[in-house]
């Protein structure tokens, strides 16, 4: 098992980063903090996927000197689902953050169980 684990490591990596990521996001009560895991989470995928999509001694997918054997070439799919991937959680993050900050203006903390507490006090 050690032996697997030391050929792949990046992968073990990824997982780790990941699992931080979800603690973070399950143990943290601060908004920010969780904002911060669930980035971690996504750099932990982005950074499986594109392990996933490199093949040794490949190229890029452009058709150079006549060469159009597909085993010459990796696949692109997993660096586009990347990159969409990348735009998806930034424009999520943002919002998180917007939406973090309207709850700092109207409650001032961050803390989620001081928040929810005080939703409670209020009825809703």
């Amino acid at each position: 098992m050690l032996h697997n684990l030391a050929v792949n490591y990046e992968e073990a990596i990824a997982m780790l980063l990941f699992v931080i990521g979800f603690a973070n996001l399950l143990l943290q009560k601060n908004l920010i903090k969780k904002i911060i895991g669930l980035n971690i989470m996504d750099s932990a995928v982005y950074l499986f996927l594109a392990l996933k999509g490199y093949i040794e001694g490949a190229a890029v997918p452009i058709v150079v000197n006549g060469i159009t054997d597909k085993e010459a070439y990796i696949n692109p799919v997993p660096a586009g689902l990347v990159l969409t991937g990348i735009v998806v959680s930034v424009s999520v993050s943002a919002l998180m953050l917007s939406l973090t900050i309207r709850l700092y203006r109207r409650y001032h903390t961050l803390n989620l169980d001081e928040i929810s507490m005080r939703l409670k006090k209020e009825g809703l």
